[in-house]
């Protein structure tokens, strides 16, 4: 009854927090006049990805490197598999050209360096997350000068600036309350797990997860509702950015991070490159620069197989 509780719980917190960072996210980027999707590429998957982080540390601290790992690959699945296909089936997404000549690159090339390190050695050492994280800060050094807007946009009349100490308040009580809300409802989640014997990999790449991907989840469905479609996008391929480059970047330089189940390698991080790479041929296809229904529809497909393939 109290892992109920904590799930219920923690999906309030996560639908309140996701409304609150919205809100600051869109009075920052009028404040700083940033294109949305650099918003939601920097502050709001940052806030979101937030519980990868702290789950992650926290597992690889207490000897459970699989669960660390299954926790950041099963995520970005998640976002992609996922979340984005709720999205799309929630409404279409009009793309620019930045969007595949920057974001979509980046969060490729973080997908296989993350691939080139884990694979050969099964083991994520301190000099390759430094690697990570200072990929990662010349990748936001290179947004906020040069990114443009990669997302047709619809004009809003609520587009009106905050104050600074509103703006500042929405964005910790959102990040706060996301965090909280990831973390109930994960520890409800994997308290219903242990009960029925889930390994720790099985555990990290589904429950966690997908757990630690509902602040994406809520917060893009908020930002969608209310046709910010540029965070919404950004949020998520930002995410996956931050999962990899900061989140496994900033544990490996912690502690190094060694595979202990061998289907992580063999199976999961090959749906993680594969969901990642088909996120561009949808975008052209069957319509040029644009992601729809159909395309949400492929991608919760191929979600579900991947769940098959992974527990079965």
């Amino acid at each position: 009854m109290q892992n109920i509780l904590f799930i219920v719980l923690g999906l309030t917190f996560l639908i309140a927090g996701g409304n609150w960072l919205l809100k600051s996210a869109v009075a920052l980027s009028l404040r700083l006049n940033i294109p949305k999707i650099v918003i939601g590429m920097t502050i709001v998957s940052f806030a979101t990805s937030a519980p990868e982080l702290i789950v992650s540390i926290k597992a690889a601290l207490d000897g459970f490197p699989d669960l660390a790992l299954g926790n950041v690959v099963g995520s970005n699945i998640a976002n992609l598999g996922l979340v984005l296909a709720i999205i799309l089936l929630l409404g279409s997404i009009e793309v620019r050209k930045s969007f595949y000549t920057t974001d979509w690159p980046m969060m490729m090339l973080a997908s296989v360096l993350f691939f080139v390190f884990i694979f050969f050695d099964g083991e994520l050492v301190r000099y390759e997350g430094i690697i990570l994280v200072a990929g990662l800060f010349i990748f936001l050094v290179y947004l906020l000068k040069y990114q443009k807007t990669a997302v047709v946009e619809d004009p809003l009349e609520d587009d009106v600036p905050l104050p600074l100490y509103k703006t500042v308040l929405f964005l910790g009580i959102g990040g706060v309350a996301l965090w909280g809300g990831s973390e109930l409802l994960v520890n409800g989640a994997v308290g219903l797990a242990n009960n029925y014997g889930v390994s720790e990999r099985i555990i990290g790449i589904t429950i966690v997860s997908i757990g630690t991907s509902i602040p994406e989840l809520a917060a893009s469905i908020i930002a969608i509702i209310k046709k910010e479609k540029a965070i919404s996008l950004g949020n998520l391929i930002g995410s996956n950015i931050f999962n990899i480059m900061a989140v496994l970047g900033i544990t490996s330089l912690i502690t190094p991070i060694k595979v202990m189940d061998q289907g992580l390698l063999g199976n999961d991080i090959f749906w993680m490159l594969g969901i990642s790479f088909l996120i561009l041929p949808l975008v052209f296809f069957p319509k040029g620069l644009r992601l729809g229904w159909r395309d949400g529809l492929i991608l919760l497909a191929a979600y579900c197989l991947f769940i098959y393939f992974t527990i079965r």
